[in-house]
Order: C-alpha cells, then structure tokens, then sequence
C-alpha cells in the first residue's frame, strides 16, 4: 500500500535505487516545456517594442498557451497510453523545438500566438508522459524525490530563462532565447533513448464527447476570465465582440465553462458506471482529500503565474528597465521556488501534508502583504527581495506537495491519468491566474487613473475629452508622452499626467498584491482537506485504487 507522499508501507520496496540519468532526461523536457512560458514572461519589453504592440498580447499569449495544454492534456494522457511513453515523449520534444524555431521567427503579434497555441497542444501530449516516466523508472521514497526534481526542474526553468533570455534580450534579441530551445529540443530527443519503453495498451478507445465537453469547458473559462476587464465585468463594453442584452459575453462565457465542466464529471461518471472507457480515471477524484489537493493545486497554480506577469510587467513597463536587469530582479523568487520544490521532501516524514500546506499557505500571505507595502518605484530594496524570497519557497513547496499527495495516492496504472489531472489543473490556474490578476490590475489601474485626472487641478475635462479613459493599460512614461502629444496638452499637463500615471500604476500593483494575498488567506481553508498522517499512518483498510479497487467498486474508471 502506498503512503500519501509515496512512502512504501509494505516493507517491499527494493533496496538498490535506480539511476538519476533517466531524471536528468525528463527533467531537460519539463526545463524547455517551462523555459518557453518564462522567456516569453521577461522578453515582455522586447516583444512589446518589436511587434509595436501592447502587453497585453503576451498575456493571451500567454493564455492561449495554458488554455491549450488544460483543455487536450486529458486526450493526450489517452493518447499516451495508446503509443507508447516514451514514443509520444520522443514525438512531442521534436515538435515542440520546431514550434520554438517558428517562435523565433515570428513576425506579429498573431502569429506569436498562434504559435504558443501549437506549442501548448504538444505540452498537452506530453506532460502526462512525464509522470508515467517517472512511475515507470522509480518507486517509493524515491519517486517522492524524482516528484520533487519535476517540480525544482519548473522552477529551474524560471531562473535559466531569466538568465538566458533576459541577457540575449539585452544585447541581442529575445527571439535567440527561442532559437536556443530548438537545439536543446534535439539533444534531448538523442538523450531519450535511454529511457525505459513503456508498453502501450491496445484496445483502447478515445471518450471524444468527453474530450468537446473538457475542451469547450476550459476554453470558454479560459477566455471568459482573460477578457473580463477588456469585454466588460457585467455590461458589455465597446471592445466586447458582441454582447446579449447589453451583457458582457465574459461572464456568460465564465457560467457557460463551469457548467460544461459540471456535465463533463456527470458524463464520465455515468459513462464509468456503465463499463465504458472515460477520458479521465475519476479513481483520481475519488476522496475528499483528492479533491481538496486538487483544489490546493489550482489556486497555487494560479498565485504563481499571477505573481510572475506582475513583476516583469512593472519592472519593464513602468520602470523601463530592460530584460537583463528583470532577470536580476526576479532571481531570488525564482531561486526560493527552486529551493522549495527540492528541499521540502524532507519534511514529508515529520509533518503531515495538512500542516505544510497550512504553513505554506499563511508564509504566502506574509510574503505577499510584505511585498504590497515595501514595493516603491525601486524594485531591488532588500525588504522586496525578501518579500519574494519568502512568497517562493512557500509556493514552491505547495507545488511538490501537492504533486506528491496526487501521485502516491494513485497506483502507478494510473500516472497517466494524475498527470493528466494535474496538467490539466495546473495550466488552468496558469491561465485563469494571469488573466484574472492581468485584469484586475488593468481595472484598477483605469479607476484610479479616472479619478486622479478628474480631480486634478492642472488636468482641464478638455483634455480628458481627447483621451480615451475606457481602454486604459499600463503604459511607460514615453508612451504616454507620445500618446499626449497628439492633443492639445501642454507641457505642465504632460508633467502632470505623467505624475498621475505614476502614481496609479504603483498603487495598482500594490492593491493587486494585497488582492493575491487575500486569495492565499481564503486558500488556508481547503488546505484543511489535505491528508492528516504521517508516513506510515494509513489505516490498513484503506480504499484500493486501480483494477483491484474497480473490481471491489464496481466503479468503471477509464481503461
């Protein structure tokens, strides 16, 4: 029987451990899977003033991305078990460097993502390889510790890609960021032959009802939350494509997502009842403490990415430093996730996941209220840096732990359908998290700019006749100057919308940061739902999972 961190209990575990070299291989894919979506975070500025465009681009990028890989990684989890591990494993690097090659030559906008969309649909194929790889190559203690190398190597990921892509950024391009990951996508799939071959099952048949429901699900929420402040929270806004009865098509399309979500479950719960193959394992879903972990996981995946598109959004929009400088900046946060997604394994045997996840909940509070008032127009003061330092090894140890309860609360016939769970959930929270807090900032950042310019004496209303205060985003204190001089400002009013616009950009991402705290205070409760013993601890009588636990059950999981 398996602990709920992996532990074996049954004595049974083999003495001799496996080699770290098939570790190394899964763990350079998860670094270029991570890689791509942190360089485009700090080539934000580059992208930017190459493409003429705003950030808001990289954020759908950026969403897009996420969406693609929450709404198919399910399919490919089926598809993985249909062609084998490591064949899908081999196939999806190789087209994942050739989507990297085409993102270093992109020429728009648009095309960019489009791009991170074809990128996403391969992550989708192959982020449940990872983890049937690594149920495949190690078992207990340490499968824990190869769990928690996949989380380091994410984080890795940010540290690398701020280095690397912030330093060709500066004195190059940031499209050579891109173009690095095509060799690395070709070393990799050379290393992979070294890898175990994982038998594909036969016989097995695709639930495509389910795979529309999960897709059409994720999607409308996906873009419901991404478009919310641009489309308009309740009335629809003159941005919004269309609206309905003067209602915004964001929240319609946010009601609509949860409950094709709902109908999803339902589908699959019936179709398993009667013997039929599902798109995902519910077996994976079947206890509160699954459930509540799973909800730990979407709102840490969430804080996260949120957190990562305000920093080098403020650091290169509003100070206007450039990729390199953001890297350093960002450094310690990226440094401290690592530091908590490699070390915290250690303490598996000594607290139960109910308390790290409690502590690791309340840290990220304190972190993140540290940040909202120490944060000025200089980012690098040492209490900002740890401010961060203290929000990362918290968030990093979540994203292990959680990962961990996931894993070793399932039999390894079911990796497949965790990992697919957990992509699923995590890139949600991805894209739900950048969107959500790219729009509360945007919105705050309008009401305040609203308010500050109509209540200032050196702004006239004629000027503000003249600008257009329903599409307000973050923008530099040149661009603003550029955007001034086609009115009839004169330079005491520039001065003073640019001191307006300074003012309520600081303020926004203060009230944004204190906003992610409040989401961390509210997330200590489902923490509570996580697993309350120690290694060790489980009731022998404990439900069995797998083809025994559906034969007692009767449950008809996925096959």
């Amino acid at each position: 029987m398996t602990s709920s961190l992996g532990a074996t209990t049954s004595g049974a575990e083999a003495t001799a451990k496996a080699s770290w070299f098939p570790m190394l291989i899964i763990s350079l894919a998860q670094i270029q899977l991570a890689f791509n979506v942190s360089a485009l975070q700090v080539s934000i500025g580059g992208i930017v003033e190459d493409f003429n465009t705003s950030p808001s681009s990289v954020s759908t990028a950026l969403v897009v991305y996420s969406l693609a890989v929450a709404a198919f990684v399910m399919l490919g989890a089926k598809l993985d078990k249909m062609i084998g591990s490591r064949l899908m494993f081999q196939g999806g690097i190789l087209v994942h460097g050739v989507a990297m090659g085409m993102m270093a030559l992109s020429t728009t906008p648009d095309r960019m993502i489009q791009i991170q969309g074809l990128a996403g649909l391969v992550a989708a194929l192959m982020v449940p390889s990872l983890v049937v790889l690594i149920a495949t190559h190690y078992q207990g203690k340490q499968q824990a510790q190869a769990l928690g190398l996949l989380g380091a190597a994410q984080a890795s990921a940010g540290v690398l890609a701020f280095l690397i892509a912030g330093a060709l950024g500066t004195f190059l391009s940031w499209r050579y960021a891109f173009g690095l990951l095509v060799f690395v996508a070709v070393a990799i799939f050379f290393l992979s032959f070294r890898l175990k071959q994982v038998p594909r099952q036969t016989g097995m048949k695709i639930d495509w009802n389910g795979v529309i429901l999960i897709a059409s699900a994720v999607t409308l929420l996906s873009l419901g939350f991404n478009y919310l402040n641009a489309w308009g929270i309740l009335v629809a806004t003159s941005n919004a494509p269309f609206n309905i009865l003067g209602l915004s098509p964001a929240p319609i399309m946010i009601v609509f997502g949860i409950i094709l979500g709902q109908l999803f479950f339902s589908w699959s719960y019936l179709r398993g009842k009667k013997g039929k193959p599902t798109l995902i394992a519910l077996e994976v879903l079947d206890t509160s403490e699954e459930r509540y972990t799973t909800y730990v996981l979407l709102i840490i995946g969430a804080l996260g990415p949120a957190i990562n598109f305000l920093i080098p959004l403020y650091i290169q929009i509003v100070q206007g430093r450039s990729s390199l400088q953001t890297a350093v900046a960002v450094i310690p946060y990226s440094l401290a996730i690592f530091f908590g997604t490699a070390m915290i394994v250690r303490l598996f045997d000594r607290l139960t996941p109910r308390m790290i996840a409690r502590y690791a909940f309340v840290t990220i509070v304190v972190g993140l209220v540290m940040l909202a008032f120490t944060v000025s127009n200089d980012w690098g003061t040492p209490m900002v840096i740890l401010s961060l330092v203290i929000v990362g090894v918290a968030e990093g140890s979540l994203l292990t732990l959680v990962f961990n309860v996931l894993v070793s609360a399932s039999p390894k016939e079911l990796a497949g359908d965790v990992g697919a769970l957990r992509g699923t959930v995590n890139n949600l929270s991805t894209a739900l998290g950048t969107a959500m807090v790219g729009a509360l900032a945007v919105g705050i950042l309008g009401v305040l700019i609203a308010g500050l310019a109509a209540n200032h004496p050196s702004i006239p209303p004629e000027l503000l006749d003249q600008v257009n205060l329903d599409n307000v985003d973050f923008v530099s204190n040149d661009q603003l100057e550029e955007l001034l001089a086609a009115t009839s400002a004169t330079p005491e009013e520039v001065a003073a919308a640019v001191a307006i616009n300074e003012d309520a950009r600081l303020r926004a991402l203060k009230a944004s940061f204190l906003a992610l705290a409040g989401v961390a205070m509210l997330a200590i409760v489902p923490a509570g739902g996580l697993p309350n013993v120690l290694p060790g601890e489980i009731p022998v009588d404990q439900p069995q999972k797998g083809a025994a636990g559906r034969k007692k059950k009767k449950s008809g999981a996925a096959a």
